[in-house]
């Protein structure tokens, strides 16, 4: 089924504000994005060509399975309590190849992405896939499932939420 153009419009606006509020480290706004029951998830490889694919069960790189976890992770950002983001990095995301399904509840959304991070005098890239499940209510868009590919061979300096 084609998705109206009006509506890929809108769900690409959704995925670059997202991008956005990340590079201007607008917190509040970026988890006002996610559904309460977001999983939010970033695999890790488990050979060559396949990543981990029980988050419950297996290696993750990053694994909430609700928003509550990812504002945990905002307040140890904000207040300094997590040494690994300090000092915290510039960072650009940029996103490219998005497509838009239907899905059973809301849409699914498959795109390419590029971020760099620069910090203490370093910039570092990281790329990959993402994979989002976008609800849609009366109200807008809100992002039910986020799961990250991080296709990097080696990662050089932490990862965290604001790197992908």
């Amino acid at each position: 089924m084609t998705i109206a153009l009006e509506t890929q419009v809108r769900v690409q606006n959704f995925i670059y504000a997202e991008l956005r509020y990340l590079d201007d480290r607008d917190w509040d706004n970026w988890l006002s994005l996610f559904d309460e029951g977001v999983e939010f998830w970033v695999p890790a490889w488990d050979s060559e060509y396949e990543t981990t694919t029980d988050p419950q069960s297996e290696m993750s790189l990053i694994f909430y399975s609700s928003r509550s976890g990812l504002e945990d992770r905002v307040f140890r950002i904000r207040t300094g309590l997590s040494a690994a983001s300090t000092p915290l990095p510039r960072t650009c995301h940029i996103v490219s190849n998005i497509q838009i399904t239907e899905a059973s509840e809301g849409y699914g959304v498959t795109a390419n992405w590029v971020s760099y991070a620069f910090r203490n005098g370093e910039t570092t890239t990281f790329y990959g896939s993402y994979n989002y499940r976008i609800l849609e209510d009366g109200s807008g868009f809100r992002i039910g499932a986020k799961k990250i590919i991080v296709m990097n061979d080696l990662i050089p300096t932490v990862l965290d939420i604001y790197n992908i």
